[in-house]
């Protein structure tokens, strides 16, 4: 794989994990606003009409890592899960004072893994 190529994978790749990030933190806020803000619960038609907002960064996210990594779709769907889980336990322990827990840093671990294995492991 020539330079330029390999550039180019890794601005998707990245541009890919930015819009899963975005996607998830609006996804985050959209399902446990509710729990945080009166504004959320009165508003459940706004808050469920960004949806479609939400659905164009997923939508990006996945075109992206899946060009990123070659037209692969499995490191796409991991790197999706890795960054959802990460999103929430953050939100989770920000906003509800839910800490991380042992089983929370082990399942975090375990998403860093996925995410790791999808994107350093190199198949012929």
């Amino acid at each position: 794989m020539n330079t330029t190529m390999m550039i180019m994978n890794i601005r998707d790749l990245l541009i890919g994990i930015v819009s899963f990030f975005v996607a998830h933190i609006i996804t985050f806020y959209q399902l446990n606003g509710q729990f945080i803000s009166k504004w959320f619960r009165d508003n459940e038609w706004v808050v469920a009409a960004t949806g479609i907002i939400i659905s164009f960064f997923y939508i990006w996210g996945t075109k992206y890592t899946v060009s990123g990594m070659g037209g692969e779709l499995w490191p796409s769907r991991f790197i999706g899960f890795g960054i959802g889980m990460t999103i929430y336990a953050i939100g989770v322990s920000y906003h509800f004072n839910e800490g991380l827990t042992p089983k929370t840093w082990v399942s975090l671990s375990l998403a860093l893994i996925l995410i790791c294995v999808q994107v350093l492991w190199k198949t012929t």
